[in-house]
């Protein structure tokens, strides 16, 4: 395989004819050209310059070789300049990724504002499991996700919380807890809680299903669920309980499950999550429409509010 400088230095010795004025275009050593086509060679096994101290000329293979290479490498060229355009521009699609109901309608209001102040870009929306999240990003399924924080994952970073609303407890319709006001983070330690699986973040994990109550007594871990309805079924089931966001009294109300609100418990904040390394322009210009979006009323898309001042 050809290493990019060897290329460019058969390429433009072709063109120029002279070692020195090849090592100018290209900012090297005329020692450093002449070793790179002397390579070249010993590899092809054939001369690809006819050279003596008056003129360098290409033999019938080196004109061989930059006609088969040369159209290839402008191929080459130019899809990477393209797609380097369009990371760094405003044109394009972006793909963005949603975790429930309520983020997708937030994503979709974002989406409309994005295009309208960019009508060249578009945005492509996909909905995703809890768990799919950080491995779509990390391998460039799409370029931006909302979801729950905190999320403290190597080679993703975040925003700041967009919206920030009250933490409930999900639990069965039946259960002692459901006749109640409101339930404490002590509570936890009488229930099993159910759990999301590894894919997810070890710091939401351990957000919404801890180890133990703050006083330190242990939390019954109960089973792993990989989406929202598997958690709610499992809930309506009897089989444990589940901290969530307020706004899912409105989205995802069931006979089976009831939600309580907690009286100790912080909020639940959600915010926009990207490729460490990938904040292209596209990417700045969603997150300042979802910002604007809900500078306004962020209840209207989700139930959810704008975060305290002051609060990241």
């Amino acid at each position: 395989m050809l290493e990019r400088h060897e290329i460019e230095s058969f390429l433009t010795l072709a063109e120029e004819l002279h070692f020195g004025r090849t090592a100018g275009r290209l900012r090297v050593s005329t020692a450093r050209i002449s070793q790179t086509i002397a390579k070249l060679e010993r590899r092809t096994g054939v001369a690809l310059f006819d050279r003596t101290s008056r003129r360098v000329e290409l033999t019938p293979a080196g004109r061989r070789l930059y006609d088969e290479l040369r159209p290839a490498w402008d191929r080459v060229t130019a899809a990477f300049e393209e797609a380097v355009a369009s990371g760094r521009g405003l044109t394009g699609v972006l793909r963005a990724a949603f975790t429930d109901a309520a983020g997708g309608q937030l994503l979709a209001g974002a989406a409309e504002l994005f295009r309208r102040r960019l009508p060249d870009a578009d945005v492509g929306l996909r909905e995703a499991r809890p768990g799919d999240l950080v491995p779509w990003l990390r391998d460039g399924e799409i370029d931006i996700g909302l979801g729950c924080l905190p999320v403290d994952e190597p080679g993703i970073a975040t925003g700041p919380a967009l919206v920030s609303e009250a933490r409930m407890l999900a639990v069965p319709a039946g259960h002692p807890f459901a006749r109640r006001t409101s339930v404490s983070l002590e509570d936890l330690a009488r229930v099993a809680v159910l759990r999301y699986p590894d894919t997810v973040s070890a710091s939401l994990r351990h957000d919404r299903a801890p180890a133990a109550t703050p006083s330190g007594r242990p939390i019954a871990p109960g089973p792993v669920v990989a989406t929202f309805g598997e958690m709610l079924t499992h809930i309506g089931a009897g089989a444990g309980v589940f901290p969530v966001g307020a706004h899912v009294r409105r989205y995802y109300a069931r006979p089976d499950v009831a939600y309580v609100p907690f009286d100790d418990a912080p909020p639940i904040e959600w915010g926009l999550l990207w490729r460490a390394g990938g904040e292209t322009a596209r990417v700045r210009a969603f997150a300042e429409a979802a910002r604007d979006l809900l500078g306004g009323d962020g209840e209207e898309w989700s139930g959810m509010s704008a975060p305290a001042a002051g609060r990241a």
